[in-house]
């Protein structure tokens, strides 16, 4: 008697199956809906980062009356040349990156009549991608 309760405690071979089948189609279903959002969730960071460093250029244009040279000016700790040392305090507390991890891009003076350029190119960190490889702009770019 003894012997028939310690087989039959145990789970067969084909419910143990059934089980890591039914994980499996879980995780598998887990993974595709969270893989999907982790991309656009950083393409909306880049969005608000590219346009927080925008602001903070034309901010520095206001404070300064002049556009800065390169990203850098908004974060050195010191003042860029072109700026008196008793005006100046840093924009930004860090260099600015995009949700991959890549530096962001400044041109001044802008295309398209615009006074500046702030952008990333995306997912890929090459310009002109499409996707989540596209680029992102702090204007409309046509």
């Amino acid at each position: 008697m003894n012997t028939r309760k310690a087989l039959r405690s145990g789970f067969t071979l084909v419910e143990m199956m059934v089980v890591i089948v039914i994980i499996g189609i879980l995780a598998t279903v887990i993974i595709v809906n969270i893989a999907g959002k982790a991309d656009k969730a950083k393409v909306e960071a880049t969005k608000a980062i590219v346009k927080q460093v925008g602001d903070q250029v034309e901010m520095f244009n206001l404070h300064y009356n002049r556009y800065p040279v390169s990203l850098d000016d908004l974060t050195s700790a010191s003042a860029p040349s072109y700026i008196e040392a008793k005006d100046w305090h840093p924009l930004l507390t860090e260099s600015a990156r995009d949700g991959w991890g890549n530096p962001l891009v400044y041109r001044q003076p802008g295309s398209d009549g615009f006074a500046f350029d702030v952008l990333s190119y995306g997912q890929d960190g090459k310009e002109l991608g499409e996707g989540y490889a596209a680029d992102i702009w702090n204007h409309q770019h046509k």
